[in-house]
């Protein structure tokens, strides 16, 4: 009895202590590589915010970033037990996207998903990498060119006078409860993404979820679901070479297959030439002759780029008007000295209106739509610190680029929790100042920049042009006053939601 006793107490002793080991193998992993390390724990790493829950990973981040950006440009980090590079410095970080952009070609989550776990996902030029993502890039840039976007203009303009309907029927309905606006602004991006691309309505402002709204939110909801496999990734770093994460649900995936290939066959029938998207998609698929899939993996490209970051971008830029009554009362003014005859904004007005150019830029630094992008080093190459010594970065080495911290380092950005689209106006420098410098990131830069930046600010900016001119905005007292961050999301988002009242100018 006692011996067995002994044996099972070694045997516990043993296995505690490999688990023990193997928390804390990696614990002062960029300490032996010779450069500072964030101080890290066992289980959690250098973010236990990743498991509390007490708050948005950003604000690990922003910890890290201002303990030891005055000292280093870089300090190495772990997220669970995968250790990772955090890149303090604003001319790095240019330098990373840009200048030695050959050394960081990809981005790491080309590691965690491939075609047969999901095509559509696996297809998008955020994950491709090396010829795959050039070749892709190219193709989808033509499609992307402002006399496209132009072309689609009038089908925005449509759906932001249906957009200003709905929020008028929705205020009598909601009376003083107000309206849920990324709610709203799913709905917009939903039905502008799919008329534009497609060619179809969505019916997104109908009392009936329409299947393409409806199949699309899926595709965000997946965020949850995907932030858990990253989280045992963190854990067990080899479980990307057994299992790869599907983004795209299944039932998402053939819904938008057959959409599309629905679409291209009432477009065959048609027999119309149009330069709108879906057209654009036909020529290539006769020029490359790509399969259906292939071209739904394109179409998909421009519904993921084009709804998450429009919405998180027209949301917040409304909610920081709402706030800021004489900067949305001097946007209204220039929104309405600008209207064409027919009471519109042309495109070319539209796209060259300096003070709303600047709200939305100055509300994509406050809320950017990534908080940090993952770089992957593809070539082994070499880093210098502040104090002179160098960091040979290994390939595949993952490098940590805090865009949230840099958006709100008081050191670039002046009272940096204050709405002042000023800073932006071209007599300031510009939103190119900040760009040329690697302080402004809400689209990434550099080659990989957002293939769908263009389209994206074109219908961020025609909605709240729309809603500016037609309603006085008011947050909602269910709306924080504060710019805290949602505690579990990867996505710049305020917690809580935002509300918003709208007032209609004609009441005032």
């Amino acid at each position: 009895m006692l011996e067995t006793c002994l044996v099972t107490l070694t045997l516990a002793a043993v296995i505690a202590g490999l688990i023990y080991k193997f928390l804390t193998w990696n614990l002062h992993y960029w300490e032996k590589r010779g450069i500072k390390q964030a101080k890290s724990y066992t289980f959690v790493g250098s973010f236990p915010s990743t498991f509390s829950h007490q708050r948005n990973i950003a604000y690990d981040f922003d910890d890290i970033y201002r303990a030891y950006k005055d000292a280093e440009n870089f300090v190495g980090v772990l997220m669970m037990r995968t250790p990772k590079l955090l890149v303090l410095n604003p001319a790095l970080v240019q330098q990373i996207f840009v200048m030695d952009f050959q050394n960081f070609h990809d981005n790491e989550i080309s590691q965690k998903v491939d075609e047969k776990s999901d095509f559509i996902f696996a297809n998008n030029p955020f994950v491709l990498t090396g010829s795959k993502w050039k070749e892709r890039r190219t193709e989808i840039i033509p499609a992307m060119t402002p006399n496209r976007i132009k072309v689609a203009y009038p089908i925005t303009l449509d759906v932001c006078q249906r957009l200003t309907r709905y929020i008028k029927e929705q205020t009598k309905i909601s009376g003083t409860e107000g309206m849920d606006t990324t709610e709203l602004f799913l709905r917009y991006t939903s039905e502008v993404v799919s008329e534009c691309v497609l060619g179809i309505r969505a019916n997104s402002f109908s009392g009936d979820s329409s299947p393409i709204y409806a199949n699309t939110k899926k595709i965000f909801s997946q965020t949850y679901i995907f932030r858990f496999y990253q989280l045992l990734n963190g854990f067990f770093p080899a479980l990307e070479r057994f299992y790869k994460m599907r983004f795209f649900p299944k039932d998402v995936e053939d819904f938008f297959i057959g959409l599309t290939q629905k679409t291209i066959d009432l477009r065959h029938k048609q027999d119309v030439d149009k330069a709108d998207f879906i057209n654009y998609m036909l020529q290539l698929q006769r020029k490359r002759n790509i399969s259906t899939p292939e071209v739904t993996s394109h179409v998909m490209t421009y519904i993921t780029d084009g709804f998450l970051t429009t919405t998180t971008a027209i949301t917040h830029c409304l909610l920081l008007l709402a706030r800021y009554e004489d900067k949305q009362r001097q946007l209204r003014q220039e929104i309405v000295q600008n209207l064409d005859a027919d009471g519109n904004l042309s495109f070319e007005v539209l796209s060259d209106l300096p003070y709303l150019d600047a709200c939305l830029h100055e509300a994509l630094r406050i809320f950017p739509p990534i908080l940090f992008n993952k770089k992957l080093c593809t070539n082994t190459c070499e880093l210098v610190n502040k104090d002179g010594s160098v960091l040979k970065v290994q390939k595949n080495d993952v490098i940590l680029i805090p865009a949230y911290c840099l958006h709100h380092d008081e050191s670039i950005y002046e009272e940096p929790e204050l709405f002042k689209p000023e800073r932006f106006l071209p007599e300031n420098g510009g939103l190119k100042s900040y760009r040329d410098r690697g302080v402004f990131l809400a689209f990434g830069d550099g080659p990989r920049v957002c293939l769908g930046m263009r389209f994206a600010l074109t219908q961020s900016k025609a909605a709240i042009a729309e809603i500016v001119r037609n309603f006085i905005i008011k947050p909602n007292p269910k709306t924080r006053a504060d710019n805290t961050l949602t505690k579990d999301s990867f996505f710049g988002s305020l917690e809580g939601g935002v509300w918003l009242d709208f007032e209609s100018v004609d009441s005032t």
